[in-house]
């Protein structure tokens, strides 16, 4: 293990109070994970011949169309065996029938707390990866209905991965608080401050959270300080289990109960597109959690997914499977990489018996009559098990 403990620094302070999820609590639960929050319809482009600027056009070799936003999480969870639940509103536009019918058919993903309403469009992302990197425009609306109202009458499930940003007011006991009061535990997130304000107040929740998984960027802005240790160090005052992504640089992880730091550097690949590598970290970190794995195997495990993930291009699509991991472990054994082969040792006993099949991965567009049935000029009336079509309140 790379310790990342400076014996110059302050010692971790304790975590402020937590509610620890009683044993069994949710042993029996109906799900892995539960996440709530937007789902968005993602166009991937990829190998621009130039830099984007005022008044050019550049050409791209890539393109791939992907359901995104929180679908990442979900596809990255599900991909891994997680029995996953998503509540979320889709559009009853032809992307919004689209991200649904993968997302529940070719996914396996329980979308029964999910609602699809009429005339609501589904938010759309143009992401354009580039160096390793990607940039993002995005076009949407408010929600016409909240996750609180989707999970209103709550969920079984051992864990929940939801963001800061939609955490923050506690007027009200919202869902993510009466599952962490009934046992389950919450990992959080946190997305792009674009105020730059940074606000402390959004880490306000995490005194009910059991994990907390920013990027280094974050993680150094909401605390005001000068590195990403020193980032999760303090950190690990409110929150029992802090990891903190760190790109290329790796993943510092600490556990504020026993004092424990750990640092993993990443996986070298060529990164084609970092489009939802975090939400794959978090997903396989919470698969880790459950499987009682220490620390450093969840991090190290955590951090070849993403790996993996940005080698592929189209965020959610883009997560592998175990089948992939697989692949990858088959292939480093067949390198003769040592210090790889030493580190991912464990794959050994943790890979499924049976081969895993194919997982999907992003297309570039998608065939209008797949989303029509024939003879039908309209949205509603599909045939097949749809989900019920409504009307936004207001």
């Amino acid at each position: 293990m790379d310790s990342a403990r400076d014996p110059m620094s302050p010692p971790i302070q304790a975590p402020a109070p937590f509610q620890a999820p009683q044993a069994g609590a949710t042993a029996d639960a109906r799900f892995d994970v539960v996440l709530a929050g937007s789902v968005f319809f993602d166009i991937v482009f990829t190998d621009l011949h130039g830099v984007p600027s005022a008044g050019t056009e550049v050409w791209a070799d890539g393109m791939g169309s992907t359901p995104g936003g929180i679908a990442n999480l979900a596809v990255a969870a599900s991909r891994l065996g997680l029995t996953t639940s998503l509540a979320s509103v889709f559009g009853d536009d032809v992307y919004g029938r689209w991200c649904w019918e993968l997302l529940e058919e070719h996914e396996g993903i329980d979308l029964s707390r999910s609602r699809r309403f009429e005339n609501w469009h589904t938010a759309v992302t143009v992401s354009v990866a580039q160096h390793g990197d990607r940039s993002m425009i995005t076009h949407g609306h408010p929600s016409p209905i909240s996750s609180d109202a989707l999970l209103s009458d709550g969920i079984s499930s051992r864990t929940a991965l939801t963001e800061l940003g939609v955490m923050s007011s506690l007027e009200q006991e919202p869902w993510w608080l009466r599952a962490a009061g009934q046992g389950t535990r919450i990992f959080a997130d946190v997305g792009w401050d674009d105020t730059g304000a940074w606000d402390p107040a959004v880490l306000e929740p995490l005194s009910s959270c059991y994990a907390f998984l920013p990027n280094e960027r974050e993680a150094v802005e909401y605390t005001r300080t000068e590195s990403p240790l020193a980032a999760a160090r303090a950190l690990a005052a409110h929150v029992p289990l802090v990891v903190v992504t760190c790109g290329k640089d790796g993943a510092i992880g600490i556990d504020s109960a026993t004092g424990e730091e750990v640092r993993v550097p990443a996986v070298p690949v060529r990164a084609y597109d970092a489009t939802g590598a975090g939400d794959v970290f978090g997903a396989s970190f919470v698969l880790g959690t459950l499987r009682d794995w220490p620390l450093e195997q969840r991090l190290t495990f955590s951090a070849l997914c993403s790996a993996l993930a940005v080698q592929q291009f189209g965020g959610s699509l883009a997560a592998p499977g175990w089948g992939d991991i697989a692949d990858w472990w088959e292939a480093t054994r067949a390198s003769g990489d040592a210090d790889l082969i030493r580190r991912y040792s464990f794959l050994q006993d943790v890979l499924p018996p049976e081969r895993a099949g194919a997982v999907r991965r992003a297309e570039a567009t998608f065939r209008l009559i797949d989303h029509f049935p024939p003879g039908r000029h309209t949205l509603s009336g599909a045939q097949g098990a749809a989900p019920r079509d409504e009307r936004p309140a207001g």
